[in-house]
């Protein structure tokens, strides 16, 4: 029997922000259980428990869609550091969590909520025609539309498009499904109000299905990296995310002279025992 929780991460209040399940002592699942797991839960993401293999990390962690492995994800990173810390996880620094996953060690700040830093973009730079007008097509969008489209992959595959309002962000009604894997954040400045963007994720799901993610942390990172490096926004800042699913997602940005920080609140929500 293993120990789980069901964490709510990134909300401004429980079941605002997005789920995430944590199965902990996951030493002797295979990869094939782990998938079959996470396909039987059917959230965006589930993530196991493991310990680290790196001497200077405190935990290792992988981390499932319900269609593969990921290298690294945003929401699963802060939700499995809050259960790590649940669990009575005892950091080797002070205030900073060491997280070991597929993309190697990714640190985290420990403070009134978790943040993780940003991990280096693997694909970056502008997108060419082709992929673009896949984009628009599954976005159902014009190309007068965007204002600007990059490469933002850090692990997951996105292509960042960039409008010229969250207002326009919100209208956006993609398709259902497309004949190959996409996986795209839509990008715009808001006016006003307590948050400076608004995201959304919309990605393929394994039957190609499109889906849209509540709040994703992985590309807040990876668009925080292109807004601040292009001198569009200034940190900290706050993003909006959900919205047009109901939820209150809220990713906080805040940059020092080393990383860029992904944070947001975390909450476990149920807690169990698995029966195998």
């Amino acid at each position: 029997m293993r120990s789980f929780k069901l964490v709510d991460v990134f909300g401004t209040r429980p079941f605002s922000g997005n789920p995430l399940a944590v199965i902990s002592d996951a030493e002797e699942l295979s990869a094939d259980e782990m998938l079959t797991v996470t396909r039987w839960l059917n959230l965006s993401e589930t993530t196991f428990l493991l310990p680290p293999t790196d001497t200077t990390a405190d935990y290792r962690v992988r981390i499932f869609t319900p269609d593969r492995e990921l290298p690294f994800a945003g929401h699963p990173t802060l939700g499995t550091a809050h259960v790590w810390l649940e669990n009575g996880g005892q950091p080797k620094m002070p205030g900073r969590i060491v997280q070991q996953c597929g993309v190697g060690l990714v640190p985290l700040q420990h403070a009134d909520e978790l943040a993780f830093a940003a991990p280096p973009l693997i694909r970056s730079g502008p997108v060419d025609e082709a992929d673009l007008n896949d984009a628009l097509a599954v976005l159902q969008i014009e190309r007068a539309a965007v204002v600007e489209a990059q490469w933002v992959d850090n692990g997951p595959g996105w292509l960042g498009v960039r409008l010229a309002s969250a207002e326009a962000v919100r209208a956006v009604k993609p398709l259902g499904s497309y004949h190959k894997r996409m996986d795209i954040g839509v990008v715009g400045p808001e006016t006003g109000g307590e948050t400076d963007v608004e995201i959304r994720a919309i990605f393929s799901d394994q039957t190609l299905a499109l889906r849209e993610d509540p709040v994703t942390g992985s590309l807040n990172a990876s668009v925080a990296q292109w807004l601040l490096g292009a001198g569009l926004l200034k940190a900290p800042y706050v993003a909006a995310q959900g919205t047009c699913l109901g939820r209150t997602g809220r990713v906080r940005v805040t940059q020092d002279a080393d990383h860029i920080w992904i944070g947001g609140a975390t909450r476990t929500l149920f807690s169990g025992e698995t029966s195998t």
